[in-house]
């Protein structure tokens, strides 16, 4: 038994002697919030969990009594729950994909604002799914799905796409997370057994690092398609219908459209209020958001369009069915929503976005802030209507949410901040090796690029 022991001290012995990884005096603040927990962060952890309890009461009394208890009804068969599933899984775009993109293209202002966003996408799509079970009246036989499997179904090529989409991106998380883990396994001091497993060996040698980077380089490219292709199936769930202004073949762009379009809003509302809590001004800077908020600008524009093309393809059909729901939207029952959506998802934003003087932090948050409430609308616009006037010789229907399902929704929010700020609690929220790399070869990694495509100059 004693000679069984001495191996394991022996390592333990090596171990220790290691040389601790570097850490840059100056990057200590990024290590802050996880070695020095103020009080305020367990008072608003006390209180979102508060929120979540009130939500898991709602659900029970909804498991209990049926969805009677909600808004839903014959024709309104859908309602809040399918709008929160499509809403957080367009959010849960714009992390990933972003990071990708900006990652492939060498950006290199990049570096203190991916793992925001990589984080966004791998907690939401949690309650996208959630969504789903909350709008079961059996949740019990929600495996029936793969147990005895549709392929002509969209529903079961959701439950494909998300989940290899949930794989994906939590491993294109957790890779770029390594040298992170290995530096709070080294200088972090509580939960090193948890770091060290973590960390995977991680020692920081030249063979280490290309394998990672070749690692997360082949993951950028993979995560795209997949990406793209979530949310272009959640847009079939509706297209592949012959329900009125839904069966549409633009839907697919337009959702993807959409979804990156709330997924960049969401990103800069997160990195604000990391800023502003956590004290990162010299990481966030000014700049960050200007450039998340010329994409945004971007976004807005490309939203527009795809919902100009597809409201007036409708109106030139000339289809009744189609155009009761059209006139519905645009000056019925759901006209309030309607156009609350249009100003809050494309004259508010693009009115401060497209100057330069007001394209600041302060802005680009009010500009984020009301996309993220004009997409919920859309996503709310596009559901309820159609369904509120069928094909099917039913009478229409009307769809208000109960508080059941307001309750429910507004835990949603709260468990997604609390799940947010637990990850900041244990890992660092801004890449601190990827800041250290961009200090040390980030300008030379530039001249050179730029050096290769422009013309050289002639003494």
């Amino acid at each position: 038994m004693a000679s069984s022991a001495i191996p394991n001290l022996s390592a333990r012995i090596e171990e220790d002697s290691r040389p601790l990884l570097p850490m840059a005096p100056e990057d200590e603040a990024l290590l802050r919030p996880i070695t020095a927990t103020r009080p305020s962060f367990y008072y608003l952890a006390m209180a979102l969990l508060g929120i979540t309890s009130f939500g898991l009461i709602a659900w029970s009394i909804q498991l209990r009594y049926g969805l009677g208890t909600t808004g839903m009804n014959v024709p309104v068969y859908w309602g809040v729950y399918i709008t929160n599933f499509v809403f957080f899984i367009g959010i849960s775009h714009a992390g990933t994909l972003i990071s990708a993109i900006l990652r492939l293209c060498h950006a290199e202002w990049r570096r203190s604002i991916t793992r925001a966003a990589e984080v966004i996408t791998v907690l939401v799509l949690f309650f996208g799914v959630g969504s789903i079970i909350m709008d079961l009246g059996r949740p019990d036989r929600m495996l029936n799905v793969l147990r005895t499997p549709n392929f002509r179904s969209p529903l079961l090529w959701d439950v494909c796409s998300i989940s290899v989409y949930l794989a994906a991106s939590t491993l294109y998380l957790y890779l770029p997370l390594i040298p992170d883990i290995a530096l709070l396994r080294d200088h972090a001091g509580r939960f090193h057994r948890f770091y060290r497993a973590l960390a995977l060996g991680w020692s920081g040698t030249e063979r280490q690092k290309k394998i990672l980077n070749r690692a997360i380089a082949v993951m950028a490219v993979v995560v795209i398609p997949i990406a793209v292709s979530v949310h272009t199936v959640v847009s079939w769930v509706f297209a592949m219908t012959v329900q009125p202004m839904w069966h549409s073949a633009i839907f697919g762009p337009y959702f993807v459209v959409g979804a990156i379009f709330s997924g960049i809003a969401a990103i800069i509302i997160a990195m604000a209020l990391i800023r502003r809590i956590y004290f990162l001004d010299a990481y966030l800077k000014p700049v960050h958001f200007n450039n998340l908020g010329l994409l945004l600008l971007v976004m807005a524009l490309l939203w527009f369009y795809f919902t100009f093309a597809e409201y007036l393809t409708t109106f030139y059909g000339n289809d009744p069915t189609h155009l009761v729901v059209f006139y519905s939207k645009l000056t019925g029952r759901y006209a309030p929503a309607f156009w609350t959506m249009l100003v809050t998802c494309f004259v508010i934003p693009v009115s401060i976005l497209a100057r330069a003087r007001t394209r600041t932090v302060t802005g680009t948050v009010i500009a984020s802030i009301s996309i993220q409430i004009g997409m919920w609308l859309e996503r709310f616009t596009i559901v309820v209507p159609t369904l509120s006037e069928p094909r099917l010789p039913w009478p229409k229907g009307a769809y208000l949410p109960t508080l059941i399902e307001i309750v429910i929704t507004l835990a949603f929010c709260a468990t997604f901040i609390f799940l947010y700020m637990l990850f900041t609690r244990f890992f660092p929220i801004v890449s601190i090796w990827e800041v250290q790399e961009g200090r040390e070869h980030g300008i030379s990694e530039v001249t050179e690029r730029v050096n290769s495509y422009m013309p050289a100059t002639h003494s």
